[in-house]
């Protein structure tokens, strides 16, 4: 597959899929953070590799002391360079985040999940709102499985840029 097959469509599958990966995994997270890789480089490790999407998510190790949305986080993200072989990268991380509509509001959890891929242009952040306790006690049980994502154009420019950045440099100049 070339460059240009890996598109919007590709990245909004795996955005959902790193979605459901870090949901399962509860709040109260360290950032995880995804390489995004082309399916059929590694379809003869898959079960059913005709089912797979065209990116499958590798997770990354990420020292455990990096905390999200800290200096230490932005740190790290900008000394990366990926191969040519990954095509993406996703970035999932615990943030508090503000309702910029609603002046008097305060901030709450939420999770925010940006991802790009090589082509220029192709990239997505999703915001997931934790639960408050009323909307748990309003909607049952199982009101923390629900996921409600929203996005939007401008939201968290500097991480698509730093995620971005890592992609565009060559991990051979930097050893």
């Amino acid at each position: 597959m070339t460059h240009s097959e890996f598109n919007t469509p590709a990245l909004n599958k795996a955005m959902l899929e790193a979605v459901e990966f870090v949901h399962s995994e509860g709040w109260d997270a360290a950032p995880t953070l995804f390489a995004l890789v082309p399916t059929l480089l590694i379809s003869d490790q898959l079960a059913d590799p005709d089912d797979a999407a065209p990116l499958t998510l590798v997770v990354q190790e990420l020292p455990e002391h990096i905390l999200p949305g800290s200096d230490e986080l932005g740190d790290y993200l900008s000394r990366l360079a990926w191969p040519a072989e990954i095509e993406g990268v996703v970035l999932a991380q615990e943030i508090m985040f503000r309702e910029s509509s609603l002046a008097d509001a305060p901030a709450r959890p939420a999770r925010l999940f940006s991802g790009v891929l090589r082509p220029e242009g192709v990239e997505l952040t999703l915001l997931q709102l934790r639960p408050t306790p009323e909307e748990i006690e309003e909607s049952g049980p199982f009101a923390e499985d629900k996921i409600d994502l929203r996005g939007g154009p401008e939201v968290a420019p500097g991480v698509l840029q730093a995620l971005r950045y890592g992609l565009e440099q060559d991990p051979e100049l930097l050893d």
